[in-house]
C-alpha cells in the first residue's frame, strides 16, 4: 500500500554486511527464507535503522551510527531490553527478535525487531492520506494519549526500576546536557550562555513525579494503523527511555511541535505535521496533558526551554560528528544553523516568560 512507510537505498558508507547478519539471524530463526534484501529508513538522525526483507518475514535492524560516539549513548542492547520489559504493560512497543553483542558480526552491538507495518507521519502526511480537521484533532489526541499511557505505567510492578535513578532527574539533566553542549560546540554556533544560566536559575527543586519516560516522543516515532490512520499501532525509538520527570518528557516532545503560526525560521525546522488544521497548539497540548494526568502544568516555560535546549544539543552533537567526517548524511550539513535557530527560540521564550 502506498501509505505504508518505506525504506530506500542504503546510504554510502552505512552499508551492512548482509551475509553476516543473515548467518546470525538464521541461528536465531531457522525458518527465515532466502537472503535479506537490505534497505535503509531515511528518518532519524542518530541510530541507523534498516529493513531486512526475507521471503517470508520483514525485520528491522537497529545499530549505532558509525564513527565516534558519546560515552553511554546509542546503547542498542539497553534499548532492546527496555522494549522487552515494556511489552507486557505497554504493548505498542515492537517485539524484539534478537540482540547481538558479538563485534565479529557488524563491529558493534545491534538488535533486530519485528516490523510494525503502518504509516509513520514524518514532515507531512503521505500522499493519499487526507484528514479533515476533526480527524486530525482525533489523531493528535490519540498520539498524546500514548504519552499519557506511558506515564501511567507502574514501573516497579513492571520490573523497570533499574531504568534510571529517578529522584534528582531534573538537575542531572540540566547539568548533563549543558556539559554535553560544551564538549560538542563548534566555533560557528552560539554559546547558549544566557539560556544555560536561565535554566539553572529556574530549575524546579524536584520532580513532579517519577515515571517511565520515552525521552524522544514525537510523531515520526509512532506508527499509525494503515486501515485506521487515527489509531497508533506502535511507538518506536526507545534508546533514551528512563525513569524521570514526565513534564521533562512532554517538554522534549513539544520542542518538535511546530505550529502554523510560528515564525518562519522555526517553521523551516518542522519535521512533523503539527501545523495541520485540527492539530492542538503547544498550549492546548500542555492543558490537555495536565487534565489527563492531574499534574500541575501552569508554569511550563522551564520545560519548554529545556526541551528546545536539549534538542539543540542533540543537533550539535550530530553536527560535530558531521564536521569531523563521522556522519555522512548530507542533511547534517545544515545542523549548525538549526542549533542557532533553537538558541534564538529559547531566548524568545525566556524574554516573554514571567520572572
Amino acid at each position: 500500500m502506498e501509505l505504508l512507510d518505506k525504506a530506500g537505498a542504503v546510504r554510502r558508507g552505512e552499508e551492512l554486511d548482509a551475509g553476516a547478519v543473515d548467518a546470525f539471524l538464521k541461528r536465531v530463526d531457522g525458518t527465515l527464507a532466502g537472503v535479506p534484501e537490505v534497505s535503509q529508513f531515511a528518518g532519524g538522525a542518530s541510530n541507523l535503522t534498516y529493513l531486512l526483507r526475507y521471503e517470508n518475514r520483514d525485520l528491522i535492524l537497529r545499530r549505532p551510527p558509525f564513527g565516534n560516539r558519546a560515552k553511554g549513548a546509542h546503547d542498542m542492547l539497553r534499548e532492546a531490553g527496555i522494549q522487552r520489559a515494556l511489552a507486557p504493560v505497554y504493548p505498542c512497543v515492537p517485539a524484539v527478535v534478537a540482540t547481538c553483542d558479538d563485534p565479529a558480526v557488524l563491529g558493534c552491538e545491534f538488535y533486530v525487531m519485528e516490523r510494525i507495518k503502518g504509516i509513520i507521519p514524518r514532515r507531512d502526511l503521505p500522499k493519499g492520506l487526507a484528514l479533515t480537521p476533526e480527524e486530525t484533532r482525533r489523531l493528535c489526541l490519540n498520539v498524546i494519549d500514548k504519552l499519557v499511557e506511558l506515564h501511567r505505567v507502574d514501573h516497579a510492578a513492571a520490573g523497570l526500576g533499574h531504568l534510571g535513578r529517578g529522584e534528582g532527574y531534573v538537575r542531572r539533566q540540566v547539568e548533563g546536557w549543558q556539559e554535553r553542549f560544551r564538549r560538542a560546540r563548534t566555533d560557528d554556533v552560539g554559546d547558549f550562555a544566557a539560556v544555560m544560566a536561565w535554566l539553572t536559575d529556574r530549575m524546579p527543586e524536584g520532580e513532579v513525579a517519577i515515571r517511565v519516560i520515552h525521552n524522544d516522543f514525537r510523531f515520526d516515532n509512532v506508527v499509525l494503523d494503515a486501515a485506521d490512520p487515527m489509531r497508533v499501532a506502535g511507538v518506536l525509538d526507545w534508546e533514551m527511555a528512563t525513569l524521570g520527570d514526565p513534564l521533562m518528557d512532554l517538554g522534549g516532545a513539544l520542542a518538535y511541535w511546530v505550529q502554523a503560526d510560528d515564525e518562519p525560521a522555526f517553521l523551516a525546522l518542522r519535521r512533523q505535521p503539527t501545523h495541520l488544521p485540527g492539530m492542538l497548539t503547544r498550549r492546548e497540548v500542555v492543558e490537555y496533558y495536565g487534565e489527563r494526568t492531574g499534574f500541575r502544568v501552569d508554569d511550563f516555560d522551564f520545560y519548554l526551554v529545556f526541551g528546545l535546549f536539549r534538542l539543540a544539543v542533540i543537533a550539535q552533537q550530530i553536527y560535530q560528528r558531521y564536521t569531523q567526517g563521522h556522519a555522512r548524511d548530507p542533511q547534517f550539513a545544515a545542523f549548525g544553523g538549526v542549533v542557532n535557530t533553537l538558541e534564538r527560540r529559547c531566548r524568545g521564550i525566556i524574554d516573554a516568560s514571567a520572572p
